[in-house]
């Protein structure tokens, strides 16, 4: 990889490894790695599966609150906490 920018926009090496880095950052459970082309994939997996980890969990949380709301008086306190929270 090229350390200038091309006119086309690329982004520096520089710039992919601070990119890089952030995401790292993100992660749970993110251990500071070198920036070599195999962690870099591994990381770029990590955030994969993560990523659909944290859409199984939200899919999980919407059945839950489905279900919960199924059940629950419309009209009752419980519900319009729900529904103040669910506007936030």
């Amino acid at each position: 990889m090229s350390s200038r920018r091309s006119s086309r926009g690329a982004i520096s090496d520089e710039e992919i490894n601070e990119l890089i880095s952030k995401l790292q950052s993100l992660l749970p459970n993110s251990r500071r790695r070198g920036s070599s082309q195999a962690s870099t994939t591994k990381l770029l997996k990590e955030t994969c599966s993560y990523i659909k980890s944290l859409h199984r969990e939200v899919d999980d949380l919407s059945d839950r609150l489905s279900d919960l709301m199924s059940t629950m008086d419309h009209n009752s306190a419980g519900a319009e906490i729900i529904r103040s929270i669910l506007r936030s």
